[in-house]
């Protein structure tokens, strides 16, 4: 590698939920970062179009440990840095009007109280107490996990790459990266449309373009963009406090989710059926009527309140709902942290602080079964059951 290249430690491809948090938590412990984004600043990708929410509350083992560390840096930022996320812990409720949804969240609570979550079945009553607006036709009850809430996607990307920036991580904003430099099998830099610069170590964060960037390793990662779309309300008095998501499934949507921002306006997205796979990102007709039929339905108070704005995203997905997360066996020095499926805003921090053991090789044994679980190479089986 020519020795005038600009060197780092580690670079990182893409600025986004996992990227900048990372570059952060990597500085910090004084390991030389360079993370380089084709968009203007942090953030910019997909994490603007998150709705926010911040939850352990998976079926996914790895994803329940990984986003309960992310809920103690997000809880945490404010009293450590006096600076405000937006962060409030509203909770979730996962709401069952069939007895499938009973059923399958019922069986969950298994997985998710053996893994620490703060978590418990509700009977209709219980739930009416917290969430009085619920529709009480038909309601069985559901599951409430009181530590989950929300926060701000662009406040908190700020604040990762203004803390990354203070420990000496260096960004490159506005350059695109175009190719891996690979020499005798190891990773050696990164070529961008205007320049290399040199690491031994490259991880590939790129979130809905993760898989071009793992092609130039010669490696074929299943991770696909899905869109979907979200909407804000214009503000109103506070009448909603946790997270509500209904995963019963209809032929147009398989669940959908909203919560009231702390400045009054319901937030709100849908997981379409059957998935709308690629890059476009254009707002479509049909969104709105379904989501408001769907969510009317169970929150008649909902009915004559104005939206404001629309938008659509990317979701990174993989076979099973589960990120792809380790080094490559194809290519020494290629970190893989991608397939966040829609939630890097939430796994995106306490991912962070594990890829820097991964650098620095020095794992916990906990590190260790997390990584066995979201390997790259796993065989997919099962489908994520809340993603």
């Amino acid at each position: 590698m020519d020795s005038s290249k600009k060197s780092f430690d580690v670079i990182i491809i893409g600025a986004g939920s996992v990227g900048t948090p990372t570059a952060m938590f990597l500085a910090e412990v004084g390991i030389r970062t360079l993370v380089i984004d084709k968009f203007s600043s942090a953030g910019q990708g997909s994490n603007k179009h998150a709705i926010g929410g911040l939850r352990a509350t998976h079926s996914d083992p790895a994803k329940i440990r990984i986003c309960l560390r992310s809920l103690e840096i997000f809880s945490g930022w404010n009293s450590r840095t006096g600076e405000s996320l937006e962060w409030h812990k509203g909770g979730y409720a996962f709401v069952a009007y069939t007895e499938r949804e009973e059923r399958t969240l019922k069986e969950l609570l298994i997985t998710q109280k053996k893994l620490g979550l703060n978590i418990d079945w509700l009977d209709k009553k219980q739930l009416l107490d917290i969430i009085p607006d619920l529709k009480p036709e038909d309601l069985i009850g559901g599951t409430f996990s009181p530590d989950d809430g929300h926060a701000s996607p662009l406040l908190s990307a700020y604040a990762f790459y203004t803390h990354a920036k203070r420990a000496g991580a260096e960004f490159h904003f506005n350059e695109a990266a175009t190719d891996l430099i690979i020499e005798g099998g190891r990773v050696r830099g990164v070529r961008t449309d205007l320049g290399e610069y040199g690491a031994e170590i490259v991880i590939n964060a790129a979130g809905a373009w993760a898989g071009d960037v793992a092609k130039w390793a010669g490696i074929d990662v299943p991770v696909r963009p899905d869109s979907h779309e979200g909407a804000v309300t214009e503000p109103v008095a506070r009448f909603l406090n946790p997270m509500i998501v209904d995963i019963h499934p209809t032929d147009a949507s398989t669940n959908y989710y909203f919560f009231q921002h702390a400045t009054g306006q319901v937030i709100f997205c849908i997981t379409p059926n059957p998935s709308i796979w690629g890059f476009d990102t254009r707002e479509t007709s049909s969104f709105l009527p379904l989501v408001a039929n769907r969510m009317v339905n169970i929150m008649p108070r909902l009915k004559n309140i104005r939206v404001r704005r629309t938008w659509r995203g990317l979701y990174p997905m993989t076979p099973d709902g589960a990120p792809l997360v380790g080094w490559a066996r194809e290519v020494q020095g290629f970190l893989l942290a991608v397939g966040m499926c829609g939630q890097g805003f939430m796994i995106g921090p306490g991912l962070g602080e594990m890829l820097v053991h991964l650098v620095k090789g020095d794992l916990t044994a906990k590190d260790g079964e997390l990584l066995e679980i979201l390997s790259p190479y796993r065989t997919f089986e099962g489908m994520e059951q809340l993603k």
